[in-house]
Parts: structure tokens; C-alpha cells; sequence
């Protein structure tokens, strides 16, 4: 017998699959909301967060200066870590809303979205929980379907969007200026354009409308960080058509000669512009630096153990990773020629398996590790976990199915271990972070550019609230799990992250950037005013502005928000050697500027034995000081001590 619950469940479901135009209004509105959380709320009100972040936005920031979009600059070298598009975007994005932090963002957080809605759209036509529940594009799109199916295709398409956006990864890499998630996002809607082709082979015109926007797109994804824009989908392409036994069939279907010419013209051009521009320094550095060794020797100390990606997939998926392994179970791919015998429209979940196990393994090979490398493959993994709820909740009661012989009592009883199971792991791991949560002050230990972190931590109460969130999903947890209502437990884990993202993460990100970034911003401000007195006295030769110096630390946040170049020392040695050799220099500014840890800078003094008045500290802020200073001192300083 069914409950009384369930069965109002059903009626309401039905009552609802009646109401498409709703049922689309409603998606729609619910997708506004969902993406303007989590993609565009506060995006523009946190500094940029060194190192890499600033990089990105400099280098942005010169071409609209220079007028020079072919090589990148970043304080004045080339910058050929990665291709021009995320560069071109965010120069785009400050002719459009200005030189600031909302222009830097707003490529990965399009990205983000795009991404998102493509899924949403590709669920709910071809996000079928079970092979044999699938139906041709056709019936879909005329509501021919079952109900039970046109409910399935609904809630896949609603849950997978929202882990599609609601996961750790994509939250932190959609709100940072950088080219990861525009890689994802040119990458996930190639491959699902490929998709869209695949399966309506029966309309050839529209097919090749798909392969050709998908061919766009791997195109895009190249500009957007090189090869890898090409080889992943191509990868995954090639081991999925294989799976399926379609890889001769649709090799002729893709048109490759003519997908190649395709993204030829979209990359070509600019790579053979910056080859001729600055020829072998920039193969060098881009193939083979940033491409070839980062795959084959451990570039920049980034090196991890074999089972890191399982970390940062467990954590950065959290807490959706606990059922990652029965979504990924439940495809049955040890069946193949189950698979083989389904139609194209069945194929939805499997393809993201593959693509989910190519990304993984792939990066699992490369030598050089970074947790934002498996950033694509987090599309997958929520296609995969909005499968496996989908199914679960458009499954017949255990009544209907032993009477119609669904499924045999054996597989009922595992099927229903296995959720317990992944229940019982997603309980640990909410219990895991609201212990982390908890004593996250403790964890964090002293750190020399924010020392007094810990203790406002603690007094904001944030710990406190993170790990109360976490706590209440995981008691929602535990009375699912005591209820044997299994098919509700991704219920907790929506709900709380839900109210975690505004209620602790939004603020968290808020306080961490009082204390590290904005003193850096404040000291950048009070660097760009006192240079502007010596502005027109530039324009009629009487003097160059002050060098800005940041000795002791690389902070590139600096050089973008003062808009000029900056030297960077790591210590103290070097810098007074420069200003030594250059204190007679008529070219130069007469004065500098020194950004430095204020008791660093102190001790620098007090070791030169300079005395006060020849020197004037601008401004102290947070850890940082910045003085102006004539360059001779360091030069008297030096021949006095000799």
C-alpha cells in the first residue's frame, strides 16, 4: 500500500503535468533566481584576490591601454599563460561598466550561467532517469510522452540546474576573474551541442546546426586555454561513440573536415598573429611551458598524490559528491550491449558518465595538479546525481512494481542499501564540515598579512553559523534516513545550501576581504594620489612619478589598482642594490614609493639606519605601510655603512 503522502504527491504531480506553459513560466523564473544567486549577487563587491586574479584583470586592463590585443602584458611583460579570450572579454566588460571588479567577473559568471540554462534545457529533453524510460525528441516536444516520464524529464531538468550551479566549485570558480570557468562553460556547451546532434539523426539539417555550434564552441574553448579547448571533447566524444558502437556512424554525421576548418578560422588567426609577433619565446612559453610540461613534470611545486582529484571532487562537489558513486553505479556500464540497443535519446546519461570519468582520469594522469583542472567535469557530475533523483522519485511504489514485475524484489532490496548507504556517507560528511566549520578559526593558525583573522573570525559568529547549517541539514538527514524516506535526502542538502550561501559563505567572503584584500586596495589608492601631483610636472620635464616598490611580497592586486608599474622584490637586498646603482639615474623619479609589511619596513630602517626625517609614511593599513622615500637615502645609507 502506498502512503498518504505519496499518493498526494502523485496527484499534485499530475495536476501539474497539465499546466506546461506553467510549469515553463515558473522554470523560468526559478532559473533567474537561482543564477542571480549564485552567480551575480555581490559579484563586484569583493576586491580581487591575489595572486592570479589580478593577473588576469592587468593584462585586460594594458590591452585596452595599449590598444595592443594580440600579446597580453601584465606590468610590463608578456603574459602567454593562457589565450586571449578571457583577456578580450574583460576589456570588453571595462568599455562597458568600467575598470573594476564587476568587468573582470562577468565572463566567468556569463560562463557559469550559460552553462547552467544549456543543462537545464538539455535535461529536461533528454534527462531520462532509466534507459528504457526514454522517448524520441519528437514526443517530447509534442507531449505525446507518458506522464510519469514527462514528470521525470521536469524534475531532472530543475535538479540538475540547481546542482549544476550549487556545488563549492563552480560557486568559487564562476565568481573569479580568471579563464577556468570560461573554459568550462565553452567546454560543457560543446559537448552538449554535440548532443543535441547526436541524438536527432533523423533531422540532418538540424543536426549539423548542432555539430556546427559545437564546433563554435570547442573553437571558443581553445581561445579560452589552448589545446585542451579540443583535446577533452574530442576525448570524450571518441571514448562515448565508441561505448555505444556509433563511432563510424557519426564520424561521417560530424562532417570533421569541415568542423576543422570551422575552428581553424576561429583560432587560427590570433595564434599565428602572436607566433609572428613574438615568435619562438612564445611557443616556447605557451605550448611548451604552460601545456607540455604542466601534462608531464610538476610545474610551479603544484604536484599532489594520485588520489587528489578524489579529494577535491568529495569536497568540491560537497555535499552532492555522497551519491556520486550510485549515480555513477546505476548507469550499468558493464551492460554494453544494453546501452547499444537503446535509442540516441537514451544515451543522455551515459554520455556524462564518460564525460565525467575522461576528465577525471585524465587530470588524475597529468603531472601538474590544481583543483580548479576538474571544474569541467562538475556539469557531468550533476547531470549524473539529477538522474539519480529524478529516477527515485518518479519510481512506482515497491507495491506497483513487484505487480507488474518491474524490477525483481532483489533488486529493490539493494537499491535501496545503496541509498542508505550514500546516506549514511552524506551524514558523515555534513557532520565532517560542521566540525571543520566549527573550529575553522583554530584550523586557520597565524597568518602574518591578517594575524588578527582567527579572533574576528570567531567574534563574527560566522564559525558558529556555518556549523549550525551544516548541523540542521545533517539532522534532516538522519530523520530521512530514520523514516526510510530515501528518495527525500537530497531535499536536506538543497534546502540547507541553499540558506548556507547567503547566510554564511556571502559573509565569509565579505570578512576575508576586509582583513587581506581591501588594505592592499586603500594603499594602492593613497600610491595613485601621490602620484598625481608629479603628473604635470611629467608633462613638462621636470620630473618622472615615483616608482611604486612592493618589497617582501608579490601582490599583482597592486599593480592593477594603481594603474602603473610596479617593481616587486621578494626581500630587502635586491631592492637597495637597485636603488643604489639608480640614484644617480636623471631618469628617474627623485623619490619612491615602498609597499611593504609594516614591521618589515621598520626593521629595513632601523637595519639602513635612516634616520626619520628623510622619509614619510603615507598610510598604515592592516598589515601594510606604504613611505615615500628619496631614492638616495638608501645610497648615503649604503656608503655610510661601508
Amino acid at each position: 500500500m502506498t502512503s498518504p503522502a505519496y499518493r498526494a504527491v502523485v496527484q499534485w504531480a499530475k495536476f501539474w503535468e497539465k499546466k506546461t506553459t506553467v510549469l515553463w513560466v515558473l522554470s523560468f523564473i526559478g532559473l533567474a533566481a537561482l543564477l542571480w544567486m549564485a552567480f551575480l549577487w555581490n559579484l563586484g563587491n569583493i576586491g580581487l584576490v591575489d595572486e592570479t586574479e589580478p593577473l588576469f584583470a592587468e593584462a585586460a586592463r594594458q590591452m585596452t591601454v595599449t590598444g595592443d590585443w594580440i600579446t597580453p602584458m601584465y606590468n610590463g611583460e608578456t603574459r602567454f599563460d593562457k589565450p586571449p579570450l578571457v583577456y578580450w572579454l574583460m576589456a570588453i566588460g571595462y568599455h562597458i561598466v568600467g575598470t573594476n571588479e564587476w568587468a573582470v567577473r562577468l565572463p566567468s559568471a556569463l560562463s557559469a550561467i550559460a552553462l547552467t540554462v544549456f543543462c537545464f534545457f538539455t535535461l529536461r529533453y533528454f534527462g531520462f532517469a532509466r534507459a528504457t524510460d526514454a522517448r524520441s525528441l519528437a514526443e517530447v516536444q509534442n507531449r505525446t510522452i507518458a506522464p510519469r516520464t514527462a514528470r521525470q524529464l521536469w524534475i531532472s531538468a530543475w535538479l540538475g540546474a540547481a546542482l549544476t550551479a550549487l556545488n563549492p566549485e563552480t560557486l568559487v570558480w564562476a565568481r573569479i576573474g580568471v579563464s577556468d570557468m570560461l573554459l568550462s562553460g565553452c567546454m560543457g556547451c560543446a559537448l552538449l551541442c554535440f548532443f543535441w546532434g547526436y541524438a536527432q539523426p533523423e533531422r540532418p539539417a538540424r543536426q549539423w546546426r548542432w555539430y556546427f555550434a559545437g564546433y563554435v564552441a570547442i573553437g571558443l574553448a581553445i581561445l579560452a586555454k589552448g589545446p585542451v579547448g579540443i583535446v577533452l571533447p574530442g576525448l570524450i566524444i571518441a571514448v562515448f561513440l565508441f561505448y555505444v558502437g556509433q563511432l563510424k556512424t557519426v564520424w561521417r554525421e560530424v562532417k570533421p573536415l569541415q568542423g576543422c576548418l570551422i575552428v581553424a578560422a576561429i583560432t587560427l588567426p590570433w595564434y599565428i598573429l602572436v607566433t609572428w609577433a613574438n615568435g619562438m619565446e612564445y611557443i616556447n612559453a605557451f605550448f611548451g611551458y604552460h601545456n607540455f610540461e604542466r601534462f608531464t613534470s610538476v610545474v610551479n611545486r603544484h604536484s599532489a598524490p594520485w588520489y587528489f582529484y578524489f579529494l577535491v571532487v568529495l569536497g568540491g562537489f560537497a555535499p552532492w559528491s555522497a551519491y556520486l558513486p550510485i549515480a555513477i553505479a546505476r548507469l550499468r556500464v558493464w551492460q554494453r550491449d544494453r546501452w547499444q540497443a537503446q535509442p540516441r535519446t537514451a544515451h543522455f546519461g551515459v554520455f556524462a558518465g564518460v564525460w565525467f570519468v575522461t576528465i577525471f582520469v585524465f587530470f588524475s594522469v597529468s603531472a601538474t595538479k590544481l583543483p580548479s583542472y576538474v571544474l569541467p567535469l562538475m556539469p557531468a557530475a550533476a547531470i549524473l546525481v539529477g538522474l539519480l533523483w529524478s529516477g527515485e522519485l518518479t519510481r512506482p511504489a515497491r507495491a506497483e512494481l513487484q505487480s507488474v514485475n518491474l524490477e525483481s524484489r532483489f533488486q529493490i532490496r539493494w537499491r535501496r542499501r545503496l541509498l542508505f548507504a550514500s546516506g549514511i556517507f552524506n551524514l558523515l560528511l555534513l557532520l565532517t564540515l560542521a566540525g571543520v566549520s566549527l573550529y575553522g578559526a583554530e584550523l586557520i593558525g597565524y597568518d602574518p598579512v591578517a594575524p588578527s583573522l582567527p579572533d574576528v573570525l570567531r567574534q563574527s559568529g560566522l564559525t558558529m553559523r556555518t556549523a549550525a547549517v551544516w548541523l540542521a541539514i545533517a539532522i534532516a538527514t538522519v530523520i530521512v534516513l530514520v523514516r526510510r524516506k530515501f528518495s527525500w535526502l537530497w531535499v536536506a542538502n538543497l534546502v540547507g545550501f541553499l540558506a548556507f550561501f547567503p547566510i554564511t559563505a556571502i559573509p565569509t567572503f565579505d570578512l576575508l576581504d576586509r582583513l587581506r584584500q581591501l588594505p592592499l586596495r586603500q594603499l594602492g589608492e593613497v600610491a595613485a594620489e601621490a602620484q598625481q601631483p608629479c603628473s604635470f610636472a611629467n608633462e613638462i620635464g621636470q620630473d618622472s612619478c615615483a616608482e611604486i616598490i612592493l618589497i617582501g611580497f608579490v601582490k599583482p592586486s597592486v599593480v592593477f589598482y594603481t594603474q602603473q608599474p610596479i617593481k616587486q622584490y621578494d626581500e630587502g637586498d635586491p631592492a637597495i642594490e637597485y636603488f643604489v646603482e639608480t640614484a644617480g639615474n636623471p631618469d628617474l623619479s627623485q623619490s619612491v614609493l615602498i609597499i611593504m609589511q609594516t614591521h618589515k619596513l621598520k626593521r629595513l630602517l632601523r637595519e639602513q639606519q635612516i634616520p626619520s626625517h628623510q622619509y614619510q609614511i603615507l598610510a598604515e593599513r592592516g598589515a601594510y605601510s606604504i613611505m615615500s622615500i628619496p631614492r638616495t637615502a638608501f645610497a648615503q645609507s649604503t656608503a655610510t655603512s661601508q
